[in-house]
């Protein structure tokens, strides 16, 4: 089991999954990977099963240069409007979700309140191929493939807050709840 950049608040309620040198682009990666951030696990497998069939977009925010416009972006807060369906980094993303999922099955936890609490992408190191150009001469033809990781928590569910005696009025703060420890004679926080 490898590094993550980030630990879950409580590792019990966590599980992660991670897909190392993966032949995806990195760009395509990154835009699909941040339209998923914080997103409940059921709605960004529905998400990116919608962009496979083309009926919503990953709206492109940083690596846009020559993206084409659709209205699909716009509906997806895009301020820009450029988005693209990268199918082939949209399956590697979902088989991802796929694979936590079923490490939370495995450690017991209740996949319809899960979350996506972290999710990174790196570059990769990239590989080499050769392109023959005019003249006899060869240049590059790299790839640029990516590190994926994720975490997915629990959400916490709301505590219900203990009702409060019922008092002589209004609500005391501050210096009132000091007196009243003093005058009770309770140790205070401080000492």
């Amino acid at each position: 089991m490898g590094k993550y950049a980030r630990e879950a608040l409580n590792p019990t309620k966590a599980c992660r999954a991670k897909g190392a040198d993966l032949r995806v682009h990195f760009k395509n990666t990154r835009e699909t990977c941040m339209a998923l951030k914080k997103m409940q696990l059921d709605q960004a497998k529905t998400y990116l099963e919608d962009v496979l069939a083309h009926k919503r977009c990953i709206p492109f925010r940083r690596f846009c240069g020559g993206v084409g416009r659709t209205g699909q972006a716009k509906v997806e807060g895009s301020t820009t409007g450029q988005g693209r369906w990268p199918k082939k980094s949209v399956e590697v993303v979902l088989n991802l979700l796929k694979n936590a999922e079923s490490n939370a099955e495995l450690k017991g936890l209740d996949a319809e309140n899960l979350y996506i609490y972290h999710i990174q992408v790196n570059r990769a190191m990239k590989q080499r191929r050769r392109t023959y150009r005019a003249h006899g001469r060869i240049n590059p033809y790299m790839s640029s493939p990516c590190h994926v990781e994720l975490i997915l928590c629990e959400k916490e569910q709301p505590v219900k807050a203990e009702p409060e005696e019922a008092s002589s009025g209004g609500v005391k703060r501050g210096k009132h709840l000091r007196v009243q420890r003093l005058r009770s004679g309770a140790r205070s926080a401080h000492a």
